[in-house]
């Protein structure tokens, strides 16, 4: 069975900056596209960033350039290089493969941006 577990969140101040990581079990990781996904409170979840077994990324237009996601294969783990954070980016972060599957959403792990 696959499990995904976020890390790294925490109460950052608007320009601070937070990594967080996604650990997965099974021996499938390599192999698949991973993603960040987030959800702020009263909205839909979203797609934050992606990226592929090859390394090519992908962003959603309002952390472009200001988030990076990579991933270490060997560690079966991928990580969300978040800068210049902003209020808005308050929201629970959840990892999962891209495109996404139903049972493997985990805890998602918190951010709030707030003075």
């Amino acid at each position: 069975q696959v499990q995904l577990v976020e890390s790294g969140g925490g109460l950052v101040q608007p320009g601070g900056s937070l990594r967080l990581s996604c650990e997965a079990s099974g021996s499938f990781f390599s192999i698949y596209s991973m993603a960040w996904y987030r959800q702020a409170p009263g909205k839909q979840r979203e797609l934050v960033a992606r990226i592929s077994r090859g390394g090519s990324t992908n962003y959603a237009e309002i952390v472009k350039g200001r988030f990076t996601i990579s991933r270490d294969n060997a560690k079966n783990t991928v990580f969300l290089q978040m800068n210049s954070l902003k209020p808005e980016d308050t929201a629970v972060y959840y990892c999962n493969q891209f495109p996404s599957q139903r049972d493997y959403w985990g805890q998602g792990t918190q951010v709030t941006v707030s003075s």
